[in-house]
C-alpha cells in the first residue's frame, strides 16, 4: 500500500530574537488545503521554524509521504546535511562538542521522521512562492498577538 503524498510549506517568525514568535504550515493533499498556526511569547526564530514542521507532521493522522518546503536553512541543513543524525549519534552534542540548541524540538522532530517519509526542500524566502508567502503572513500574525503563552522550551526569564 502506498502512502498518501502530502505537500507542506512551513515558516517561522519572531519579533525580536528572542521575542514574540509565530509558526505556520500550509498543507495540501488532493484537493484539500489546511492552514495551521500558533505562537509563543519569548521564543526564537529557529524554534518557530522547527515548530512549524513539527506541528504540521503531528497533525497527520496516519503515516504519509511528505514533500516539505521550508525557507529555513537551519531546518533544511539539519536534515539534508545529516546534522540531526550526527547530533543524536554524538549524544546531542554539535561537531564543536557543545550542547545542541533546541534539543527538545529536534527530539520531537526526529520521532516524527520515523513515522513519515519526509523529503525536505529548501526554498528562498520572500521570493514569490505563494504558499511560503502565506505561511510567512500567518506566522507574523501569530507573533504579533498580545496573548501568547510562554514557550515551555525556553529558559525562564529572570525578573529584574
Amino acid at each position: 500500500m502506498s502512502l498518501k503524498l502530502v505537500k507542506i510549506h512551513t515558516d517561522g517568525s519572531c519579533l525580536g530574537n528572542p521575542g514574540s514568535g509565530g509558526w505556520a504550515a500550509v498543507m495540501s493533499y488532493g484537493g484539500a488545503r489546511r492552514e495551521l498556526s500558533g505562537g509563543y511569547a519569548q521564543t526564537t526564530n529557529n524554534r518557530m521554524e522547527i515548530l512549524g514542521v513539527i506541528r504540521a507532521l503531528e497533525s497527520l493522522t496516519e503515516p504519509c509521504a511528505v514533500d516539505l518546503h521550508t525557507d529555513s536553512q537551519y531546518v533544511a541543513k539539519a536534515i539534508q546535511d545529516r546534522w540531526l543524525e550526527n547530533w543524536q549519534r554524538n549524544g546531542w552534542l554539535t561537531a564543536a562538542r557543545k550542547p545542541v540548541k533546541n534539543r527538545d524540538l529536534w527530539e520531537r522532530l526526529a520521532a516524527l521522521l520515523t513515522r513519515h517519509t519526509v523529503h525536505f526542500h529548501w526554498l528562498k524566502g520572500h521570493a514569490g512562492h505563494a504558499e511560503n508567502e502565506r505561511c510567512d503572513e500567518l506566522a507574523r500574525a501569530q507573533a504579533a498577538r498580545a496573548d501568547l503563552p510562554p514557550d515551555p522550551g525556553m529558559p525562564a526569564q529572570k525578573s529584574q
